[in-house]
């Protein structure tokens, strides 16, 4: 008889488990057909792409397609790749730094019915294309441009700043602030207030305050805003483009070159556009394994 029951019990599972297997897979469905159209098939067409070697007319021996890769060891490239993570990590520590007082005051100093709009006013940017802030520092920034014409009338020596590398960290830090701004924002609007006055109570002066109390709390906003930053900087196309001339070259622009340009080579531009992505995906998975704060013992 209890084995009868127990069978039975077991029979009646059945269907439950199945629904249980069933139904996280049909609701993850639309967002996997997604990543997997979008994502995963196009990267596996550039890997694909990226081992095809550069056949030219002439060549007595069939070239590998793995040269592709040995050829980013080039020294000339390397120099390419490195200017970029140049300007991506220099345009994060920029952002940071600006970043953090504003956020840190529309969050914590700023009257609460005037948060949401100086949010609105300083992302308002964002709502306009990146080519045409792009331009609008090209006005600025030019010889002949505002802030020249604003120096020569205060009798102030004029700067050379477009076509160098301090245009395109300029350009790069005004398009990507916003987003350091907001990250920050949400992490400081969640800052326990109460950590702050007992620290306050047990004699800690301000700076002991914001690296023992602020700082922590805070850290996984400051990994994730950093990590936005430095992504999108590293595959930033128009702010170098137009901003930093020949001598600013990076890798986006050079993967550009190799699809669109004069010398075509799509072998080697998808082998650019992997590394790229490597880079990505090492960034992704330190912000996974770092952004969040482990249990303290």
């Amino acid at each position: 008889m209890n084995i009868e029951k127990n069978g039975i019990s077991q029979i009646e599972k059945l269907p439950r488990l199945r629904g249980n297997w069933l139904q996280p897979l049909i609701l993850l469905a639309p967002s996997g057909i997604w990543l997997l159209l979008l994502l995963v098939l196009p990267t596996l067409i550039i890997f694909e792409l990226s081992l095809v070697a550069d056949i030219r007319p002439g060549d007595l021996v069939n070239p590998n397609g793995f040269q592709n890769y040995i050829r980013i060891f080039d020294s000339l490239y390397l120099q390419v790749i490195v200017r970029s993570l140049f300007f991506a990590l220099g345009t994060t520590i920029i952002c940071l730094i600006l970043g953090f007082p504003v956020a840190y005051w529309i969050a914590q100093i700023a009257p609460l019915r005037w948060r949401n709009l100086l949010l609105l006013g300083f992302v308002l940017p964002l709502w306009t294309s990146s080519l045409l802030r792009s331009y609008a520092w090209i006005t600025i920034l030019r010889p002949t441009g505002l802030l020249n014409s604003l120096l020569s009338t205060l009798g102030l020596p004029t700067l050379q700043l477009l076509n160098q590398s301090q245009a395109v960290f300029i350009g790069m830090s005004y398009s990507l602030l916003p987003y350091m701004v907001l990250i920050l924002y949400a992490s400081l609007e969640k800052l326990d207030k109460r950590l702050l006055e007992a620290a306050a109570d047990l004699g800690a002066n301000p700076m002991e305050t914001f690296f023992q109390i602020t700082v922590p709390q805070i850290l996984p906003g400051i990994t994730a805003a950093s990590m936005l930053v430095f992504i999108t900087g590293l595959g930033d196309f128009v702010d170098p483009e137009l901003l930093g001339g020949a001598s600013s070259m990076t890798a986006a622009r050079l993967v550009y070159n190799q699809f669109l340009g004069a010398t075509q080579n799509w072998g080697f531009g998808s082998a650019l556009s992997m590394t790229l992505i490597l880079l990505v995906s090492i960034a992704i998975a330190l912000l996974i394994k770092f952004g969040e704060p482990g249990p303290k013992r």
